[in-house]
């Protein structure tokens, strides 16, 4: 018995498909995968951190997108759509896919369970990758809680954890910081479950 071989894909025959679906999906390393939709509170916590950075933004040189604008790794060859974009100057569209972006500056991810083990490991290594991204924000959903990864002066990343509704995070890469509580307004959070 021999086993069938995925046939892998081309860039050009992703971007092909891509462009012409009513769906969207991430490509990388010659295979497409198809995103799953999202849960309301994923979308209003979305809304609310696209509104107040819009909002803090709206006078500088730097501008939001939502998940439906396109990111090209050039590095690694991951073209992916983040929850949120920051793009700061003029920005660098992909020679060979007009609809992505190459110099994201800051890059936000509301987590998801099905989504929160490559958001912190395997994407996160891929957007390293980016010349000029500054900033990784991951979102929880289920408690007041970001982490901030940022680039270090040597290149290095750190990580800084943001914690409670009282609580601001700073997105040093755009001069500015959001209050988590303006981030998680109207969200109600799982209560826990008492153990016996």
């Amino acid at each position: 018995m021999s086993a069938v071989a995925k046939k892998r894909l081309s860039t050009d025959e992703y971007l092909a498909i891509e462009n012409a679906a009513a769906f969207k999906s991430e490509f990388y390393d010659g295979e497409m995968f198809a995103m799953a939709g999202a849960s309301p509170t994923h979308n209003f916590i979305k809304d609310n951190l696209i509104r107040g950075l819009g909002n803090r933004l709206q006078s500088g040189r730097c501008r939001t997108a939502s998940s439906d604008q396109r990111i090209r790794i050039e590095r690694t060859g991951l073209f992916t759509y983040p929850d949120i974009v920051v793009v700061c100057g003029k920005p660098e569209i992909s020679m060979r896919d007009p609809l992505a972006i190459l110099n994201p500056s800051v890059l936000i991810e509301i987590l998801s369970p099905s989504t929160e083990k490559y958001d912190r490991g395997t994407k996160l290594k891929q957007y390293r990758q980016i010349p000029g991204l500054k900033e990784y924000i991951l979102v929880a959903q289920d408690e007041a809680h970001a982490e901030r990864y940022f680039v270090q002066a040597d290149g290095t990343w750190s990580l800084m954890d943001v914690v409670g509704l009282s609580a601001n995070l700073e997105l040093a890469a755009l001069g500015i910081s959001v209050p988590l509580a303006e981030i998680y307004r109207d969200i109600e959070f799982p209560v826990p479950e008492e153990t016996p």
